[in-house]
């Protein structure tokens, strides 16, 4: 089989995707029309068009704007269920994905709402042989006592989250701000991941492993610039979630010929590739696995490899 093919027919897994950023714009102005909530843009056409992005905080500021179309248990249904269909069509067999609960709880929205549109879908798409768990992010631009608050909030829906994770802005807001939540999401039984080294400097992976005491970094691009990070990340099989077309339209990289992914791998860190807000990037899992592996001259050995990593990595 050829690498295209190898991609198209694999079973996967994907770990890093944010659900909020599989909204389309289609979806979001149906949506939107459904709860009577004003955008700021003509149509889905002229929406596609503001997603060029010069950095991270461009793109959050859309994101944000879009999450506010939410309301209704329907809503986080019909979001998660979307996507998790278009996961089966990139043969994609096991999904983690990440919600940011402290975006909708700002917005009055409670946690039975949210919840129970995404718990909906996901028992549909389980029905149908998908596996599907659920990590919440904590938004690393507000406090900790914000996350504790939202920690407690969730605490009843615990049994239907696997783990935790840390987004939003990265630069300003490094790990050890949330080292008293992890302990306590930890001591809760749940599994620890944090974005660290997407714009953020090595020193925040560092921080994550060590502080916060993570089992997954999402992304790690930056973990390249510090030998004896690498080496630890490959000595301790640290998962990095790789997310390529997320990097190119944020402008981590200027093109993907210059994605680290491939030295990644040669220095025997086990990355995985994955979507992160597919909506927003123009890409889900396989676009990503074809865009790469056209810029970086991947063969069936590193494409096998990272799909086997994903597993691997998987909780």
């Amino acid at each position: 089989m050829t690498v295209q093919q190898i991609i198209d027919t694999t079973p996967k897994a994907e770990l890093h995707v944010h659900i909020e950023g599989t909204l389309e714009p289609e979806m979001l102005f149906t949506i939107a029309e459904r709860n009577a909530v004003a955008l700021p843009y003509a149509s889905a056409a002229a929406l596609r068009e503001a997603y060029n992005f010069s950095n991270l905080q461009d793109f959050l500021d859309l994101y944000y704007a879009g999450v506010n179309a939410l309301q209704q248990v329907e809503d986080f249904d019909d979001l998660a269920w979307a996507y998790l269909q278009r996961a089966r069509q990139d043969n994609i067999r096991h999904v983690e994905f990440f919600f940011d609960p402290q975006a909708h709880l700002d917005r009055g929205i409670e946690p039975t709402v949210f919840m129970g549109g995404f718990i909906t879908a996901c028992a549909r798409a389980r029905e149908q042989g998908l596996q599907v768990q659920m990590i919440m992010c904590f938004l690393r631009h507000l406090s900790e006592a914000d996350a504790f608050a939202t920690l407690e909030v969730m605490e009843p829906h615990l049994g239907d989250i696997i783990g935790v994770g840390l987004d939003s802005s990265e630069v300003g807001h490094p790990p050890e701000k949330f080292a008293r939540v992890f302990d306590a999401a930890r001591n809760m039984g749940l599994h620890l991941v944090a974005h660290a080294g997407e714009e953020g400097p090595p020193e925040y992976v560092w921080q994550a492993l060590d502080v916060l005491g993570v089992e997954r970094i999402d992304h790690g691009n930056r973990a390249l610039e510090d030998a004896a990070l690498v080496s630890r990340l490959a000595s301790e099989g640290v998962p990095l979630t790789v997310c390529p077309l997320s990097n190119l339209k944020l402008c981590v990289v200027d093109n993907l010929r210059e994605h680290p992914l491939r030295m990644m791998l040669e220095h025997g860190l086990m990355a995985t590739v994955n979507s992160d807000d597919p909506a927003y990037f123009g890409g889900y899992l396989n676009d990503n696995f074809h865009a790469v592996a056209h810029a970086l001259e991947l063969g069936d050995g590193h494409i096998t490899t990272l799909i086997d990593n994903s597993f691997r990595a998987a909780f």
